[in-house]
C-alpha cells in the first residue's frame, strides 16, 4: 500500500524546520488547515494528511472493521509517520483526533514529540463525575439521525458544530466538508468518535501537550477541557476567545497564536 497515496499525504513549508502534522476532525478534510499552514509554513515542514474515507484519500482502503476503533485511526498516523520517518514530529489534532494523537503517541513514541490538542473530548457522554456535553440518549438521536438522512443531519448539525452564527458561511463549509464524505464511512467514523471513551489513555501522555479549548463549545464543553488538562500532567490549557468547535477557522489568528508560542517553547 501506497500510504502517501492512501492518506493523501501533502508536505509543506520549511523543508528544513521541526514537522508539524495538522489532522483534521470527524467529516473534515486536510482543506481545514488552510488559515493554520501560512502561519507555519516559513519556520517548520508542514505535514497534512486524510483518513481514509476523507478528503481525496484513497477510499478502497477503507475497513469498517479497522475503523471501527479509533485504534485503527492511530495505525494511519502512524503508518504515515514511518513512511516519512518522522523523529519527534508536533502532531496538532482537531475534536476526535486529538485523542487519535494521544494513541499514536503511546504506539510510536519516537515518531511524535509533543501533541497539540485542538477543542479535544475523551468521551463525549456524560458519566458519573464527568461531564461530556451529551446524555446516552443524545448521542443515540445523533447517529439515528445520522444514519437515516445524513445529508439532512449534516445540514442541520453543521452550522451547531461551527458555532457561528454571525459567518454562515463557516457553517455552509463544514455542511458541504460533511456532504462530500461518503456516508458510509462517515458512519463508521461517526459511530467510532461518538461511543468512543479515551480518559484512560491521557495518563500515558508523557510529551509536551497544549490543551485549545473555547469560551463556548457545543460538542466539547469547558468542562471536558479542564479534565483533559488535568488528565496530563505538565499540559497546558489555554481558553481561546471563540465560539464553535473549530476555532482553527473561526478564530484562526487566537489559535494560531497560541500554536506558534507553544512550538516555540520547543525549540
Amino acid at each position: 500500500m501506497d500510504i502517501g497515496r492512501r492518506n493523501n499525504v501533502t508536505i509543506t513549508g520549511n523543508p528544513q524546520g521541526p514537522t508539524v502534522v495538522l489532522a483534521h476532525g470527524f467529516g473534515c478534510d486536510q482543506n481545514m488547515w488552510r488559515l493554520t499552514v501560512p502561519a507555519l509554513a516559513d519556520d517548520y515542514r508542514v505535514v497534512l494528511f486524510d483518513y481514509v474515507g476523507a478528503g481525496r484519500s484513497d477510499a478502497s482502503a477503507f475497513s469498517e472493521d479497522r475503523y471501527a476503533s479509533l485504534d485503527g485511526y492511530a495505525r494511519d498516523v502512524v503508518e504515515v509517520c514511518e513512511e516519512l520517518d518522522l523523529r519527534d514530529a508536533t502532531f496538532v489534532g482537531h475534536s476526535v483526533s486529538a485523542m487519535i494523537g494521544v494513541l499514536a503517541a503511546a504506539a510510536a513514541p519516537e515518531r511524535i514529540g509533543a501533541l497539540v490538542m485542538v477543542a479535544p473530548s475523551p468521551r463525549y457522554i456524560d458519566d458519573e463525575g464527568y461531564r461530556g456535553g451529551f446524555s446516552a440518549d443524545d448521542i443515540d438521536e445523533l447517529l439515528g439521525s445520522l444514519e437515516s438522512n445524513y445529508l439532512g443531519w449534516s445540514a442541520v448539525m453543521a452550522p451547531v458544530i461551527m458555532g457561528n452564527a454571525d459567518r454562515p458561511e463557516l457553517g455552509e463549509e463544514l455542511k458541504n466538508s460533511f456532504c462530500a464524505t461518503d456516508p458510509d464511512m462517515a458512519r463508521v467514523f461517526a459511530r467510532t468518535t461518538f461511543l468512543s471513551d479515551s480518559r484512560s489513555d491521557l495518563k500515558s501522555v508523557r510529551v509536551p501537550t497544549l490543551v485549545l479549548e473555547c469560551t463556548q463549545d457545543a460538542i466539547a464543553p469547558r468542562e471536558v477541557g479542564a479534565f483533559v488538562h488535568q488528565a496530563i500532567p505538565g499540559s497546558t490549557l489555554v481558553t481561546l476567545d471563540a465560539t464553535g468547535h473549530c476555532p482553527h477557522l473561526s478564530a484562526p489568528e487566537a489559535t494560531n497564536k497560541a500554536l506558534t508560542e507553544f512550538l516555540a517553547g520547543l525549540r
